[in-house]
């Protein structure tokens, strides 16, 4: 069986605290299930890009990198961009084998902890922590 990494893939900023989310989710993967091997790299603004980890990874002698895109939803870089990203690395890479995985936000069990979440702010379902991404503006 081949060596299989995972990178979540985010679009980045350049506010450096914007990939703080992105940072815990990596870190509960790895808390989680310490021998698989997952990091995180961005299309934009932060580093590494895609280009450098899934290089890094390759020098570690994994074989398969699943690439999943931190999206809510499927755009023009998830439809466009990526796909050429991973195009031209298995093209320089023809032993390794790269795979896009749908965006984070359109699978089934992300979509319903939003709408528990969603409803929780609303106080119609009990949920740990239900108030935290409530801002007042102006206080």
């Amino acid at each position: 069986m081949s060596k299989t990494a995972l990178i979540l893939f985010a679009h980045g900023a350049r506010d450096p605290q914007w990939a703080d989310p992105m940072r815990r989710v990596c870190a509960a993967v790895r808390d989680r299930c310490p021998e698989v091997r997952v990091e995180l790299a961005f299309l934009e603004f932060m580093t590494p890009d895609l280009r450098t980890c899934a290089e890094t990874l390759l020098a570690d002698d994994f074989e398969r990198i699943i690439v999943l895109p931190m999206f809510i939803a499927r755009g023009g870089h998830l439809r466009r961009d990526v796909p050429a990203l991973l195009d031209e690395l298995q093209n320089r890479y023809p032993r390794a084998c790269f795979e896009q995985a749908s965006a984070i936000g359109e699978v089934e069990t992300v979509v319903q902890a939003m709408a528990l979440h969603a409803l929780g702010l609303a106080g119609h379902a009990k949920i740990p922590d239900a108030s935290s991404g409530v801002e007042r503006p102006g206080r």
